[in-house]
């Protein structure tokens, strides 16, 4: 029985977000959600050794927000390199950082990305990948018709990271994490979080 879910756009998703996308068959991407500010469309959250740190990317400015759906990255600064950065340090000593960093860098260091929409959904294509998993496909899309209602698909909005709504579905398990004796466990964390942690097992904390 099919099972759909529609998802908002994310940068380096939570585990709460790929967790959806492992559970439910077929997965969508909303292509036409309306950018929001303080959202994982642009920001993902790893942990460090002061704690839970937020990786954002910068969008550039022009269009009002609700009306751009695809805003476009700003190359301004050096985000990518601050955030590849940051990962390097937080990671660094994480037991699979090296088995996956080949696979994440180019993210870092190339700027072929002009969209944000197309940037993450490249994004997600690899981590699904890496997961071994059927990644979603970009929403709307030629010949798909579905009614979804609030029971066949599960509330995109309760996946957010200032004000996240409950979800009954999603119930996090503590695992191994690089600062977890520093600061305790940390819950939802960006997938990259869970795949420099556990590796090849963090599959098995999705299902």
């Amino acid at each position: 029985m099919a099972n759909p879910a529609i998802l908002s756009p994310t940068y380096f998703g939570p585990i709460q977000w790929y967790q959806k996308v492992v559970r439910h068959d077929p997965v969508w991407v909303d292509h036409g959600e309306p950018f929001r500010k303080q959202s994982y469309h642009n920001r993902c959250y790893i942990m460090t050794s002061n704690g839970p740190q937020a990786l954002i990317v910068p969008v550039a400015s022009g269009k009002p927000y609700a009306q751009d759906s695809t805003p476009l990255i700003s190359n301004h600064g050096k985000w990518r390199h601050e955030h590849w950065n940051a990962l390097c340090t937080a990671y660094g000593d994480s037991p699979f950082f090296l088995y996956y960093a080949d696979d994440i860098r180019p993210f870092f260091e190339e700027e072929r990305w002009t969209n944000l929409f197309d940037f993450n959904l490249d994004i997600t294509r690899k981590i699904c990948e890496l997961l071994e998993i059927i990644p979603p496909q970009p929403f709307p899309g030629s010949g798909i018709a579905i009614n979804f209602s609030e029971e066949e698909t599960p509330r995109r909005y309760v996946i957010q990271p200032k004000h996240p709504l409950p979800d009954p579905d999603f119930q996090p398990r503590p695992y191994f994490q690089v600062y977890g004796q520093r600061h305790g466990f940390q819950p939802n964390l960006s997938i990259l979080d869970l795949l420099f942690n556990m590796g090849p097992e963090a599959i098995l904390y999705l299902q």
